[in-house]
């Protein structure tokens, strides 16, 4: 470098406050960018979170008392070691995961046969294991993929069938009134949240409206505005859906041209608005001494009569039973078109309408049938306890929405055991923790999970699509396949009627795709481009122009 010539030094640049200041920051920066520091501060908060949760409380008197105590010398110890244990457990739970990786890949290939294997003796398309399969998969086949998911299923239904009538009666009240009614809601509002992709903050005006109406149809005396005729309860759960989802109409259809937080706001307003009508109403709801007196569910038939009563376990099964059918219909109408028609949406609603989705419809739909699950959970509500408009706040909103992406969006099994978790928490925490502390507790898991599981509790499975070489007997298809069709599919729509001109890189195969609708006698110029065929559309791009 001695052709450059001498840069001198400038000793006084090192003195100017302002690049020292900025310098430190710079290096701050650095050292806050750090895996291990983010994991100490992680463990530090945590720590100190649980130290304020667990320490003692303060008063109007002495507002600190709690923080000062909270951190005083004997206790400040242990949670000074909690955090460090946590902060090694966090370091080390990267190479611990890897580990598990490995391992259970290896588990999975010594159970599941190789994908080039025949999934049937004699090369068919069976369920059985092949013929060539070691014992060990042989014996692990049943219980693995498909079937495996089902006995899972089939084995968590076992569970909870036998484990309620051994808990106590104040659990089983739980199961019902905290646990089974808010699984409910959540499933629907999954379907609103999860698979459309909409921001539904006042789901819980349709769990009102239908509790209100199983009032109306099946008691005299609940309410002072009630029907002329009243019915059995059993004959109010069809009832209670069709005005349940006849208001998710109504709530869907101002709304469709709002996305985001503009839909939160409007369905957060109807929300009040339902609360504030139950309210102040006194004349037709009975305004805020609530509604209590409907009869309980029963079944009168020739021969056979019984009635619910006070027991909490029947209206337990009968969730159990409501939650299954939800489910069970739900998973089959995830699979369909009206359920990728939701995907699409929740994913690019302007993509999905530009390939002909019916969006308007399908959120329509959605809002619809998340608002009639919210019904059947108004009805088990109405019969089973008292409520008043107290019952249908923001909060109980926002805690189904909480359920919702807590277990999961999108997954059906993930917001059930989502209630479970953290409603199941609150029941454990009634006799130990004072009710302004509480919510502390509930906070600090939701925190926890967005930390070390953002997706959820059980996130879903996504589908992915087999190569059609994985299906025997179909023929290969091209890598650039996939795009070429939906260039295809883009030009095809907008050229259709005229002449068209080939776009660059989009339709398979080596020729050009003409346009629908272009007249039998023109043709098509193509345009080079790096794809290996062409898709349709009208001439875009100098020097293009349809040949005569």
């Amino acid at each position: 470098m001695s052709g450059l010539p001498h840069q001198p030094r400038l000793p006084w640049l090192g003195r100017l406050p302002w690049l020292t200041r900025l310098t430190r920051l710079t290096r701050l920066t650095r050292l806050t960018r750090s895996r291990r520091v983010r994991s100490l501060g992680i463990a530090c908060f945590l720590s100190a979170l649980a130290a304020v949760i667990t320490g003692p409380s303060g008063d109007a008197d002495h507002p600190l008392a709690g923080i000062t105590g909270s951190f005083a010398w004997p206790r400040v110890i242990i949670f000074v070691a909690a955090a460090l244990g946590l902060w090694v457990a966090l370091l080390g739970g990267g190479h611990l995961a890897s580990r598990v990786r490995a391992l259970t890949s290896r588990a999975r290939a010594a159970v599941m046969p190789p994908a080039s294997m025949p999934l049937a003796p004699g090369g068919g398309d069976g369920a059985g294991p092949p013929a060539s399969a070691g014992p060990f998969r042989r014996i692990a086949a049943p219980v693995t993929g498909r079937h495996g998911a089902r006995l899972g299923h089939l084995a968590l239904l076992a569970v909870a069938l036998a484990v309620p009538p051994a808990l106590s009666t104040a659990a089983q009240q739980a199961l019902v009134g905290e646990i089974g009614v808010y699984a409910l809601l959540a499933l629907g509002l999954n379907v609103v949240v999860g698979y459309a992709g909409l921001l539904d903050l006042g789901y819980i005006a349709f769990f009102a409206i239908g509790a209100y109406t199983t009032a109306y149809v099946t008691s005299a005396e609940a309410m002072p505005w009630h029907a002329p005729w009243q019915i059995n309860p059993f004959f109010a759960l069809p009832v209670a859906l069709v005005v349940a989802a006849v208001a998710g109409v109504v709530l869907g259809g101002p709304t469709l041209r709002l996305r985001g937080d503009y839909l939160a706001i409007v369905t957060l307003g109807f929300g009040e608005i339902v609360q504030l009508l139950a309210n102040n109403a006194d004349g037709v709801t009975g305004g805020p001494r609530g509604v209590f007196g409907l009869p309980p569910l029963s079944v009168d038939l020739p021969g056979v009569r019984y009635s619910w009563g006070l027991n909490p376990l029947p209206y337990y099964y009968l969730l159990v039973v409501l939650i299954v059918l939800v489910m069970v219909v739900f998973g089959r109408w995830e699979r369909s078109r009206t359920g990728r028609a939701w995907t699409a949406i929740r994913q690019d609603e302007i993509a999905a309408e530009a390939t002909g989705v019916a969006t308007i419809r399908m959120k329509l739909l959605a809002f619809a049938v998340g608002a009639s699950v919210s019904g059947f959970a108004g009805v088990v509500l109405a019969t089973k306890q008292f409520f008043n408009p107290q019952s249908f706040g923001l909060q109980a909103s926002l805690l189904v929405l909480t359920i919702v992406i807590f277990g999961g969006m999108g997954s059906r099994l993930g917001v059930v055991l989502g209630a479970l978790v953290l409603q199941g928490t609150a029941f454990l925490l009634r006799d130990t923790v004072p009710p302004a502390d509480r919510f502390i507790y509930f906070g600090a898991v939701v925190v926890l999970m967005m930390i070390f599981r953002p997706s959820g509790l059980l996130p879903p499975r996504r589908h992915r699509a087999l190569p059609r070489q994985d299906v025997p007997g179909a023929p290969p298809v091209p890598a650039a396949a996939g795009a070429g069709l939906v260039g295809a599919a883009v030009g095809a729509t907008a050229g259709a009627g005229q002449d068209s001109v080939i776009a660059p890189g989009a339709a398979p195969g080596p020729g050009p795709l003409p346009a629908p609708g272009a007249s039998s006698g023109s043709g098509t110029v193509p345009v080079p481009g790096p794809g290996p065929g062409a898709g349709t559309g009208p001439g875009v791009g100098p020097g293009t122009e349809p040949a005569p």
